[in-house]
């Protein structure tokens, strides 16, 4: 049974019942998801993900984060909760994917599962969690946590091949994108702005017989090192962390600045040691810096910065990276810091307003749920949330749109920028059997 639900406080009847236990478990959690409508959130093996569904939260416009807030706020305050486990991703959980835009015509979800698996630090769990006027939901108050729990285990699925999705541009074609590349810099130069982020798509059909498990799982071995997801259609390996709150503790990661790898080692270190000495990536850095800075700063009594941006190295490309950690000062929750620090820097631009305003007549589309925030939020508003890139959303018919930008400063070459996208369109392209 499912129930949506839109605003605080919780609807009527929307109060749950939640039991974690732990379980001798070490097989991959990728294969034991819903090959339909998978709900993932894992790196490096670790992670939970979710079966079922009980409850979904859907917003839309301006106030979208902050009315999931309000909602999830009320629902986990009156469930009925049993945690045997105690880790960051027990007891009550939510899968969320938010859409970039307050215009978007995409949907924002906060969405509850029946069964929740995990893993982390060694150690594994299920969550079962019903409507507690359910028949499910009265039969799981009658039980402690750790009741009749194995059976409850979903049979891993055997491997499939990936399926294969042939992708062709979207609205904006590469010489389009090219071209808004340099109105972007014509602007920047005519000083409207400093930096705006420009993105555009890839479209492809999936076959409506085939699963996204094998996708996830490509994903998973592929980019061990990135926040792999999939909620409500959205599928992709993040290397971004927009925010992660664990018991007081705030940390981010900031990625702004590109480059491709080397063919060897010795090119490859030299393509790195070019990005770290790089002006125009370590000015694009600085500002998407300075953006998560000023706006998780007023919600902290700390936030430290790493020294020097660092080269991080992903499969496919080097980035400059920047973490940042602190202990919160004000109460704030996952969802609150996801609601002051989105969209950052590194995903619309410098000023703010001006560069979302620049994004959205140059790319000439909706964004949809691509570069907005995706990730997990517990009942005590503890959460991992990373920025939604180097993804694709799986809509019902099967169209698969796949997204990828770049940040654009006064001195980008537009064949380059386009050249950028092809490199960060790769892991989800080859997700899809590309």
């Amino acid at each position: 049974m499912s129930q949506h639900a839109a605003a605080s406080p919780a609807p009527e009847g929307s109060r749950l019942i939640v039991r974690t236990t732990a379980v001798d478990e070490t097989e991959p959690l990728i294969p034991r998801t819903d090959p339909r409508n998978p709900l993932v959130w894992l790196r490096r093996g670790e992670g939970v993900v979710g079966l079922g569904e009980v409850l979904r939260i859907e917003t839309s416009g301006e106030h979208r984060i902050e009315d999931a807030a309000a909602a999830w706020t009320s629902i986990a305050a009156a469930a009925d909760l049993d945690d045997r486990v105690g880790l960051p991703g027990t007891g009550l959980v939510a899968f969320g994917a938010f859409a970039f835009a307050a215009h978007s015509a995409a949907t924002s979800v906060l969405i509850v599962p029946e069964l929740v698996l995990g893993r982390r630090d060694g150690r594994s769990w299920i969550t079962r969690i019903a409507l507690a006027d359910s028949a499910e939901g009265q039969a799981l108050a009658e039980t402690t946590a750790g009741e009749e729990t194995a059976a409850l285990l979903p049979t891993p699925a055997p491997k499939r091949q990936v399926p294969r999705v042939a992708f062709a541009p979207g609205s904006m074609t590469p010489g389009g994108y090219e071209a808004a590349v340099a109105e972007a810099v014509r602007r920047i130069d005519a000083g409207e702005l400093e930096k705006v982020v420009l993105a555009r798509q890839l479209v492809g059909e999936l076959d409506e017989d085939a699963g996204l498990r094998a996708t996830i799982n490509r994903l998973a071995e592929d980019y061990p090192d990135t926040w792999v997801f999939a909620v409500d259609g959205l599928i992709g390996a993040s290397p971004e962390t927009l925010v992660r709150v664990d018991h007081g503790t705030v940390s981010a990661r900031v990625l702004a600045g590109t480059a491709p790898r080397g063919a060897g080692e010795a090119s490859d270190r030299d393509h790195a040691a070019q990005l770290a000495a790089s002006e125009k990536n370590l000015a694009e850095h600085a500002l998407a810096v300075a953006s998560a800075v000023q706006r998780l700063a007023p919600h902290t009594r700390r936030l430290d910065t790493s020294p020097e941006p660092f080269t991080l190295q992903l499969p496919n490309l080097w980035h400059l990276a920047t973490d940042l950690k602190g202990t919160l000062g004000d109460g704030s929750n996952s969802l609150d810091l996801v609601r002051a620090v989105h969209p950052t820097a590194a995903v619309a631009g410098t000023p703010r307003s001006v560069a979302l305003d620049t994004l959205a007549e140059l790319e000439g589309f909706d964004r949809g749920r691509y570069a907005g925030p995706v990730g997990w939020v517990d009942g005590a508003g503890d959460g991992e949330w990373a920025i939604a890139l180097r993804c694709a959303q799986v809509d019902g018919d099967g169209t698969v749109t796949a997204y990828a930008g770049c940040g654009i400063v006064h001195d980008s070459v537009p064949a380059e920028e386009l050249a950028e996208t092809e490199m960060k369109f790769r892991p989800i392209v080859e997700a899809f059997g590309g």
